[in-house]
């Protein structure tokens, strides 16, 4: 484990493992849900299933009646009796309150289920054609090759340049003997040649595992071997990571060694050690036209790439992306948040996640737009590259908002062109601020993991929403929130067996429902089988049906819209309360000028629960305990006030920028082990020093809480 730092409002991270592909936070109250899914009930779907087939019936009716009496009395008698007799409805059930909410989530649900449908269209077209990510992105090519594809601090590169790149990678790794279905890693950082090569290696049908460029030594060597790769291609910059590992890497695994503009006389060492070869010059000697005759192409379905993911703990986990996978992820969020192919897109994220290497890279791809990218986040330099490059819509992920939102003021803060913000992992607290200070006109915030199915938008910058089901028809897209234990994320089910929906406003774990050789509600899971049985969900609604389970607690309100509540597993019972550690964190980061905070629970002896525990990063000590105690009062209940506060002096952050907890939680409050600043909660809600004595104390049952 290594630090990230907040320095002058530049982010660095040395270990950052983990992707993450389904945050977000929302502003529903904490309850509790312990007791959720005891006594079994109806699903929500079969009492509204009436209300359908009543739609079905008069919606026919009501048509042919005004169409009648608009063709022999007029348009306006026609349309005042429609008016009429929409009104008379109202008086019978389903009742006025289901009308309302029909009425108005109607736009909402129209736009989003014409953008869905476009989508469908999208993927069949591809498939039915056959047509993999390079046939497309050739296609592209062909309408405007001049055209800025990849644009990054120090390079520029047009489509032409993007393709021909791809096709001399194509063309080596062909004449090196490897075929359709090969598996070659790539660890490089963001920067244009990244891209082309893995679309270079699709081109020949290899498989290419997206690396995250963090990892060192075992969690390093795990990766290449999870992925089952036979090849390497790596940066210069992390020769030292691939040599140190190298001598146990399987015999097989060919290394291929790329040197940037930059590298030093220093990074040809594995290559006069004959442990890799020299990628640059083969590229050099290629062919870059075409792609060679012999070579197979890849089909719709076949595997494009492993994206590594691993929540929060534990070794990566390579998440399979087929052509069609990367076709409906890239077409999804276009048609759903209305990009337009002569937008210029800002993505300051790591290429080897979905979000940046897919959500934002597949607009250049597959639709013909201008990506900027940039090697490392900068919270001070994000909405300054944006004017520089006249982007026109930028994504976020996780804590970047916070980050950002966290700078001083500076000139550029409104003097650029972004219509839109994306990503997800805006936390509602500071998003009304966010819009207000940057002037942003839109915001997309979108739901998903990398591996699931359950993919979901906010396509009307609703506060705090993460998306939304329809409430007129929710079969049509078929994803739930099923009532689960908050702590297991087990489901929840009635006497017959079968998983139960949740009310409006009532927490449970969010679900997608699997349909096989479907590419939108395909699981494809991990290349590790094992991995993925734990992501699958069985006999849900009826006998032998599937679903993706997330892992994570959603609340939906009576619209529809849903809201992330927590991670399964990261609340906590205290008080006879349910505690969600995402609320305290992000009540706690407003009060200490948008901190990094990690809220967790920790035992104490012969108490029920886990009391709260937070920590704060805070080198330079700025937070002023008497106050934050004041204000803890005044925007958390009693029983979700952490009791202990532990001011840390290093941060880990993920590749995404989430806060690891786990180690944290493990260290527990006591003072013996830690270094960092301990204090506890006294009586009065005043925080004192938590010193050896009172840890003693404390274990003895002494001090109560």
């Amino acid at each position: 484990m290594s630090s990230a730092t907040l320095n002058g409002g530049n982010i660095s991270s040395s270990n950052n493992n983990i992707n993450a592909d389904s945050t977000a936070l929302n502003s529903a109250q904490l309850s509790d849900v312990e007791n959720a899914g005891n006594s079994p009930q109806i699903p929500p779907k079969n009492k509204s299933r009436w209300r359908l087939w009543l739609l079905l019936f008069l919606g026919p009716v009501l048509a042919a009646g005004t169409a009648a009496l608009w063709y022999f009395q007029g348009l306006w008698f026609g349309l005042g009796s429609l008016y009429v007799s929409l009104s008379l409805l109202l008086l019978i059930k389903p009742g006025f309150r289901w009308f309302y909410i029909a009425a108005v989530t109607g736009p909402r649900d129209t736009k989003a289920l014409i953008s869905y449908i476009r989508v469908l269209i999208f993927v069949k077209r591809q498939e039915r054609k056959n047509l993999n990510i390079g046939d497309i992105f050739e296609s592209n090519v062909a309408r405007h090759p001049d055209k800025l594809a990849i644009v990054s601090e120090t390079q520029q590169w047009t489509f032409r340049q993007v393709n021909e790149h791809a096709n001399r990678v194509a063309n080596v790794f062909h004449s090196h003997g490897y075929k359709k279905g090969d598996v070659v890693g790539l660890l490089l950082e963001n920067r244009p040649e990244f891209v082309a090569t893995w679309l270079g290696l699709s081109k020949i049908g290899v498989i290419t595992p997206l690396i995250n460029t963090n990892l060192r030594g075992p969690s390093l060597q795990h990766s290449i071997k999870v992925g089952q790769c036979t090849a390497l291609i790596y940066g210069a910059t992390f020769r030292s990571a691939v040599m140190d590992i190298a001598k146990d890497l399987p015999a097989h695994v060919g290394l291929y060694q790329f040197n940037d503009e930059g590298s030093t006389v220093a990074s040809t060492e594995g290559l006069s050690q004959g442990l890799a070869q020299q990628l640059n010059g083969l590229l050099d000697g290629a062919a870059k036209d075409k792609v060679s005759a012999g070579a197979n192409r890849a089909d719709h379905h076949d595997k494009l790439v492993y994206i590594y993911t691993s929540g929060t703990t534990g070794l990566p986990k390579a998440a399979v992306i087929t052509h069609s996978r990367y076709f409906f992820i890239a077409a999804g969020i276009h048609y759903a948040l209305g990009f337009r192919d002569k937008d210029v897109f800002y993505t300051p994220l790591p290429l080897y996640h979905t979000a940046g290497g897919v959500m934002s890279m597949g607009q250049a791809l597959l639709f013909g737009s201008t990506v900027v990218i940039r090697r490392k986040f900068s919270a001070s330099g994000y909405f300054a590259d944006c004017a520089r490059f006249n982007c026109t819509i930028a994504q976020y992920i996780g804590e970047m908002a916070r980050y950002i939102l966290a700078t001083p003021a500076a000139s550029h803060d409104r003097k650029h062109l972004i219509r839109m913000v994306f990503g997800n992992g805006l936390r509602p607290q500071i998003w009304p601020q966010f819009v207000e200070r940057f002037g942003i006109k839109q915001v997309g915030e979108f739901y998903g993991a990398t591996e699931g199915n359950a993919n979901i938008m906010n396509n009307d910058s609703t506060v705090g929403a993460i998306g939304f089901v329809s409430r007129i028809l929710p079969q049509i897209y078929p994803i739930s929130i099923i009532r689960a234990d908050p702590h297991t994320g087990e489901p929840l089910r009635n006497k017959k067996g079968f998983c139960e929906l949740c009310e409006p406003d009532e927490p449970g774990v969010f679900i997608g429902k699997i349909v096989k050789g479907n590419p939108c509600r395909a699981f494809l899971g991990y290349v590790d089988t094992k991995a993925s049985s734990k992501k699958v969900v069985r006999d849900v609604f009826s006998k032998g049906d599937m679903a993706f389970i997330s892992g994570d607690l959603l609340v939906s309100d009576e619209k529809g819209y849903l809201y992330f509540k927590d991670r399964t597993g990261d609340t906590f019972r205290w008080k006879g309360e349910n505690v969600s550690t995402s609320e305290v964190e992000a009540q706690l980061s407003n009060l200490a000028a948008y901190k990094d905070v990690i809220c967790y629970g920790v035992a104490i002896p012969h108490t029920e629960g886990k009391a709260g525990m937070a920590a704060i990063y805070d080198p330079a000590r700025e937070v002023q305990l008497d106050t934050l105690s004041v204000e803890i009062t005044k925007v958390l209940p009693s029983y979700a006030r952490p009791q202990f506060l532990r001011f840390l002096r290093k941060i880990d952050l993920t590749g995404t920028f989430k806060l690891r907890k786990v180690e944290l939680q493990q260290q527990g409050y006591d003072p013996a082990t830690i270094e960092d600043e301990l204090y506890y909660a006294k009586s009065d809600g005043s925080y004192a020093p938590l010193t050896p004595t009172v840890y003693d104390s404390i274990q003895r049952s002494e001090v109560r809480f």
